[in-house]
């Protein structure tokens, strides 16, 4: 999991001014997937993150010679920072539907 982003990594729907014409329609949000698409994807990103990350500590434990435990670290902060993002977004989302369902008509 790659956790950099670059002007040219970051989604088409965070920098419009950067879509080709003729995709602005997709960008819009008549795309199938959309924002639920790209949730999906992150959160099945941390969740192969993590089983990656319990796998290289099952192989440490067992003494496996081609882990090292260096790269069995790494994999675990990879997870863990992917967890609390995902976390941070979870929670400002309720948060914005709270306020949303407690603003006045």
């Amino acid at each position: 999991m790659d956790l950099r982003l670059s002007p040219t990594t970051l989604p088409s729907t965070v920098r419009p001014s950067l879509v080709p014409k003729n995709m602005a329609s997709q960008v819009a949000g008549s795309e199938p997937g959309g924002f639920s698409g790209a949730l999906k994807s992150a959160l099945g990103e941390v969740s192969a993150a993590q089983k990656d990350a319990n796998r290289l500590q099952r192989e440490v434990q067992l003494d496996n010679p081609k882990v090292s435990l260096e790269e069995t670290m790494v994999a675990i902060q990879k997870a863990q920072i992917g967890f609390q993002a995902t976390l941070h977004v979870r929670n400002r989302m309720v948060q914005a539907y709270t306020d949303i369902m407690n603003m006045q008509v």
